[in-house]
């Protein structure tokens, strides 16, 4: 045994606290290399407002989401990120229903295309819905949802459209918000956010 500084110390303990600390070490090393890999699958969930467009899983129809923010920045599929706009799912109908998973085939039926603002800017917002493909050649009933996130979940605006033709863009709503995120105005006049020449009659400009 040696004596140091008035306690008793042996080398064997001194060993074996050695190779733990060294353990530690490794685990720690392990941890910071593997945990990048499982932030790829992750998803950013940083949002103020969720705007969501549904229609029937059923129909192979593809129905796409346009939106604009005060600047007049667009986003759709087009542009996926427009200033704080991004645009989470651009779904094709059923094109993008099929899924790999462990090396495996899954068809997941859901028609749905979401839209995140990702901070607040103080002005009017257009949500348009565009009917891409009429795949079933009949009318569909088209949801849309917009949920403010902060400070709590709340549904501010769900309504629906039935869009009869293909080329049809309908404005679904229109709505402000002020410096702190609140919504103070929501109305329906239409505008037209996509680039295509499609009938004036369909949709009128404001």
């Amino acid at each position: 045994m040696i004596r140091r500084r008035g306690y008793y110390t042996d080398p064997f303990t001194d060993l074996l606290f050695n190779a733990l600390l060294g353990f530690t070490m490794l685990f720690m090393v392990t941890i910071m290399f593997v945990n990048p890999l499982a932030k790829l699958g992750s998803a950013n969930l940083k949002a103020e407002f969720i705007i969501t467009l549904s229609w029937p899983e059923d129909l192979a129809d593809d129905i796409d989401v346009w939106v604009e923010d005060p600047h007049g920045e667009v986003v759709s599929y087009l542009q996926k990120d427009a200033g704080w706009l991004h645009l989470d799912r651009d779904d094709r109908g059923e094109i993008n229903d099929t899924i790999m998973i462990n090396g495996r085939e899954v068809i997941h039926r859901i028609n749905q295309e979401v839209v995140t603002v990702r901070g607040i800017i103080s002005g009017e917002y257009v949500v348009n819905a565009y009917y891409y493909t009429a795949a079933s050649q009949k009318p569909v009933e088209v949801t849309l949802t917009v949920d403010k996130v902060n400070p709590t979940l709340t549904t501010v605006f769900v309504d629906k459209i039935t869009m009869l033709n293909q080329d049809e863009e309908r404005t679904f709503v229109r709505f402000k918000l002020d410096g702190k995120g609140e919504v103070l105005n929501i109305n329906k006049l239409p505008k037209r956010l996509t680039p295509y020449d499609l009938d004036p009659a369909s949709l009128e400009s404001s």
